[in-house]
């Protein structure tokens, strides 16, 4: 990736589980309960007015091909040591986010409110509009874009789908090879889209065509 962000300011710690009335059982405002809270400053106030209608799949890995690593959640936090690998020099001074992280085991880790804006899109466009972080939600698998996923993501991915989709109005799910067509190839052709349009058969949702 080549893109670059401002620097934003630190964001507030995320609440306990136990904290605050949350709007439902599964969520505490933007902050998904199910998941393992890890605040990233890389994310900013969304557009007044904007609707989060979207939902964008990702793949990465750190190293790439590499699992397990905890590189991912140092490079949404700005921890990421530049100098431990060779690969790292070609994103040195990167500064993205997603709203969530999903393992090779199917644990979900959260970095940004669902409610603010995350930088894991970029120049994008989808359903007649531009700039994708503007209202969606980005969700990170890892994996290697050409590879496949596992059976534990897939279910842990189409439980936070359900679950997003009962908290925000949730229509159209893409992934970033969608919505940055020629620019991104995640999540690659390794990801079986009719898997999760099977496990999210009851929710009335649009996808990318030919998925």
């Amino acid at each position: 990736m080549t893109a670059t962000f401002p620097t934003a300011p630190t964001p507030p710690t995320p609440p306990p589980a136990d904290s605050a009335t949350p709007t439902d059982s599964g969520w505490d405002g933007g902050w998904y309960r199910a998941a393992q809270a890890l605040a990233s400053p890389n994310c900013g106030p969304r557009p007044e007015g904007a609707q989060i209608d979207l939902v964008v799949l990702h793949s990465i890995s750190l190293p790439p091909g590499e699992y397990g690593t905890g590189a991912v959640q140092q490079l949404f936090t700005n921890q990421l040591d530049w100098d431990a690998h060779p690969y790292y020099q070609g994103i040195r001074g990167l500064q993205v986010s997603a709203h969530f992280f999903i393992t090779r085991e199917g644990r979900i880790w959260q970095f940004v409110d669902c409610d603010q804006r995350a930088w894991h899109a970029g120049a994008s466009c989808w359903r007649g509009r531009d700039n994708c972080n503007d209202d969606s939600i980005g969700i990170e698998l890892e994996g290697l874009e050409g590879l496949s996923f596992e059976s534990a993501q897939y279910a842990a991915l189409a439980q936070l789908c359900a679950d997003l989709a009962a908290h925000y109005p949730i229509r159209h799910v893409a992934g970033h090879e969608h919505i940055a067509p020629g620019r991104k190839l995640d999540p690659g052709p390794g990801f079986d889209w009719p898997r999760l349009r099977g496990a999210l058969s009851g929710a009335a949702l649009d996808w990318p065509p030919g998925t």
